[in-house]
């Protein structure tokens, strides 16, 4: 009996006692820190927060760079954007709509609809014959491709020469592409200003954004 009374009494003193040494640990962990060490913290924590805002800046900057170096390559070198500066093409394209033209298509096709620059103006055509087609057109009008008078359907005006330009029959040379306006009423075009060089044609139109009036 006095033995578990003494076993008893060594617990219970243990129990007190281990409070005691947990309340001398905290009074150490939470003791005031020196002024030196306040600053030395709070420079630590700025300067942990500026590591992070320049992350942040970072990254923001590269992609901000990223997007527009793939909107130059986009819209400098693949694709073009040009207004249509009169109604030449009417009525398919009328004047003000924006064409939107492919930059690295150069070999053209009959009746692909391009956009081309002469002596620093832009226009806007379709081509009617390409390299080695010999082209006319007779003094009562019709366009006439290797012998062969076409019948162009999307074409509402008779296609008469402009009386002084270009001569014909006329051969067309390498790169060289004849381009008409689909108003063929005093329309600026090949019969003109002659065939179109490879060198000067700058995309194929490959989609148009319509001109709205409110």
């Amino acid at each position: 009996m006095y033995e578990e009374n003494a076993t008893v009494n060594i617990q219970e003193e243990q129990n007190i006692a281990e409070p005691e040494t947990q309340e001398t640990e905290n009074t150490e962990e939470e003791r005031e820190l020196t002024p030196e060490e306040e600053k030395l913290q709070k420079r630590e924590k700025q300067s942990k927060r500026d590591e992070k805002t320049f992350r942040h800046v970072q990254t923001f900057l590269l992609r901000l760079v990223i997007f527009v170096a793939v909107l130059w390559v986009m819209f400098f070198v693949i694709i073009g954007l040009v207004r249509m500066p009169n109604a030449d093409m009417y009525p398919r394209i009328d004047a003000g709509d924006l064409l939107l033209f492919y930059r690295l298509d150069k070999d053209v096709k009959f009746q692909d609809v391009i956009v081309f620059s002469k002596g620093g103006t832009k226009y806007v055509g379709r081509v009617v014959a390409v390299q080695g087609d010999e082209v006319n057109i007779p003094e009562y009008g019709g366009l006439v491709v290797n012998g062969n008078a076409l019948t162009e359907t999307n074409i509402f005006y008779s296609t008469l020469a402009y009386e002084g330009y270009t001569t014909y029959p006329l051969t067309l040379g390498e790169g060289e592409c004849f381009v008409l306006s689909d108003y063929r009423k005093g329309g600026e075009d090949s019969r003109y200003f002659g065939p179109v060089n490879k060198s000067e044609i700058m995309g194929t139109v490959i989609g148009l954004m319509r001109r709205t009036t409110i």
